[in-house]
């Protein structure tokens, strides 16, 4: 059986993901009202999230070795990485407060080098795809394996778009910021097909100025 998948993104009034200040507060705010229990979330995205912080640098000690003793109701974070896009970084993952463990998603070419680094430090891992990762065999796995039954993509555009594009996902959930980017904008949905039907379920003004929009997927 596959879990509920859930694309939430915070966008301008003309769609874009970058080119604005996020609203971060009121973003995880929303995130955590799914209640969740895995995070879907492209490699790219978290190691560009990394380096804004300086958090890269971080250097392994002992305990990152082993699996973190942490309350079973936090998300997991499922990351599709199948080149090792975060090798040497993943300490840093597993230690955030709100991350329950690292679950990656590999291929068949990932790199025997990336898969030892996997298996050394206790990471979960799972071989879903020839070359790319097949997000509907990963979905249903993360069901079977982690009893996983609503995952949310926070996630950059290739990523969400893979999803819709596949079927994959029942809601989309919008957090509308009073901004137009304008000629620099970086489109949400441009890679989407655009053959979907969605029906409004929510439409809720808050923080004065902006509007969370929730959508299902019509099948």
């Amino acid at each position: 059986m596959l879990p509920k998948v859930i694309v939430h993104n915070s966008i301008s009034l003309d769609g874009s993901l970058t080119g604005f200040e996020v609203n971060m507060a009121l973003h995880y705010q929303i995130a955590a009202e799914y209640k969740p229990n895995a995070h879907l979330i492209g490699s790219n995205t978290l190691k560009k999230g990394l380096e804004s912080y300086g958090d890269v640098a971080l250097r392994e000690e002992k305990g990152d070795f082993e699996k973190l003793n942490k309350d079973s109701s936090l998300p997991y974070w499922v990351i599709p990485d199948t080149s090792g896009t975060l090798m040497g970084s993943l300490h840093t993952l597993r230690r955030f407060e709100f991350c329950r463990d690292v679950i990656v998603l590999v291929s068949d070419i990932t790199p025997k080098e990336y898969l030892d680094y996997l298996d050394e430090r206790a990471y979960d891992y799972h071989i879903v795809g020839e070359e790319h990762v097949d997000l509907k065999k990963s979905l249903r796995l993360l069901s079977k394996k982690h009893g996983v039954k609503t995952v949310l993509a926070d996630t950059g555009r290739i990523l969400g778009n893979l999803l819709l594009n596949q079927g994959l996902v029942r809601e989309v959930s919008l957090l509308v910021h009073p901004v137009i980017v304008g000629r620099k904008s970086y489109n949400m949905f441009s890679e989407v097909n655009g053959d979907g039907n969605y029906e409004l379920i929510k439409g809720e003004k808050i923080d004065r100025d902006y509007v969370w929009l929730i959508y299902r997927v019509k099948r």
